[in-house]
């Protein structure tokens, strides 16, 4: 009886340890190969989170999202762009060389927030599409 008591107390621990195991280094999100939850203007999410902030974070919260718009200001220390003077958007690696001011762009990535204070929304992982 002894045998099998430690015998179930062993299985479920090597299942628990196997499955903290798994659900703690879960693969990364890669947002360059998803496709975009949401395909957003600036304009558009600025009307949305004016009308009601909380709804608006809680939808694009950490989800990929894409947007269009005119690239009006480049930060090269820190790898990012600022779309339609509203947007931050930081790449995962050096800034693509054939970006440049007042360039048109369509780029995807993983919506991170809203800045009140600087009035600006914030994207990471971001690529450019076209």
């Amino acid at each position: 009886m002894k045998k099998k008591i430690v015998l179930i107390a062993f299985i479920i621990i090597v299942a628990g340890a196997t499955s903290i195991y798994f659900y703690a280094y879960k693969d990364h999100r890669d947002i360059a190969r998803e496709s975009a939850d949401y395909v957003v203007s600036v304009s558009q999410m600025q009307t949305e989170f004016s009308t009601n902030d909380s709804l608006s974070y809680n939808k694009y919260q950490d989800k990929t999202i894409e947007i269009s718009g005119k690239i009006t200001a480049i930060d090269i220390e820190s790898r990012g762009i600022t779309v339609d003077e509203k947007l931050f958007a930081t790449f995962k690696n050096a800034l693509p060389k054939e970006i440049s001011n007042g360039q048109l762009v369509k780029i995807k990535g993983r919506f991170l927030g809203y800045d009140d204070l600087l009035e600006e929304f914030k994207i990471d992982q971001t690529t450019i599409i076209e």
